[in-house]
């Protein structure tokens, strides 16, 4: 195997100017580990190396914990597909969608208001939105049927400022950020709730998220509740059986039909 060039004293938080007392029975750890990617294969010496990063935590070592997961992404580089948009232009909409969500936040603090909001949630996860809305989630018009998203509650100033730039809501609504009860216009209430509230905006929120604990939960039984409507639904009853059971698969067909559109509908939770 070619060598490697000499790495500096400290790699990966792993210290490489130790002294070597043993130089010999280091070159037979190494060949030992070169011997069963050979053989064993990439994932097996992976995983062998894993447990011994595991068990020198257990006898105290000091080792350096891993800052990466055990999560492998299935696709290698070489055969991962080009990115279907424009790269270049969806980074700049990210710098809109920033700089908006910051500002309606900062207005919302100006004074005789005073109530704020939150910043870095929507700066840190624009990108992660981003590519979902151009390019994974559904609208409700798909043929396939639209998609139900629970979005992170503290992002909310991020989807108001992209609904801005969609022309969906206004600078009257963005400057009443937070202040549902105060902040009026020409007579009328315009203003935003802070997190999302499908009551006060059943036209822009479907799910009220804002919950660590419950929004990923009502995302796990909205997922059983659409799947379980999807699959009552696209079952046919058997070749006829009985005059009950075929009345009561239509029957089946027409609540499930009536719960969720008959539509499979996927659930996603960011």
């Amino acid at each position: 195997m070619a060598k490697s060039e000499p790495a500096g004293p400290i790699l990966n938080g792993l210290p490489t100017n130790l002294p070597d007392i043993d130089s010999e029975e280091t070159a037979e750890w190494l060949e030992s580990l070169d011997g069963l990617i050979d053989e064993g294969g990439r994932n097996r010496a992976r995983y062998v190396m894993l447990k011994l990063l595991e068990r020198s935590r257990e006898r105290h070592l000091g080792v350096p914990s891993l800052t990466v997961t055990d999560h492998v992404n299935t696709i290698a580089p070489e055969k991962e597909p080009w990115y279907p948009g424009d790269v270049d232009v969806e980074r700049q909409f990210r710098r809109l969608l920033r700089w908006n969500a910051a500002v309606l936040v900062h207005r919302a603090q100006r004074p005789g208001v005073g109530v704020g909001g939150h910043i870095s949630s929507f700066a840190s996860s624009a990108t992660l939105y981003e590519v979902g809305f151009n390019h994974f989630f559904r609208g409700k018009d798909h043929p396939g049927g639209g998609d139900q998203i629970f979005f992170q509650g503290h992002v909310a100033p991020g989807m108001y400022a992209r609904a801005f730039l969609e022309g969906r809501l206004d600078e009257a609504d963005l400057d009443g950020f937070r202040q549902e009860k105060s902040h009026v216009v020409d007579g009328k209430v315009r203003a935003l709730p802070s997190y999302p509230h499908p009551r006060q905006m059943p036209s822009f929120w479907e799910f009220p998220t804002v919950s660590m604990g419950l929004g990923p939960i009502g995302a796990i039984y909205q997922a059983q509740f659409s799947k379980a409507c999807t699959t009552a639904a696209s079952r046919t009853p058997r070749s006829s059986t009985s005059g009950r059971s075929s009345a009561t698969a239509r029957w089946t067909r027409w609540r499930a039909a009536a719960l969720c559109n008959w539509r499979p509908t996927r659930v996603w939770t960011i």
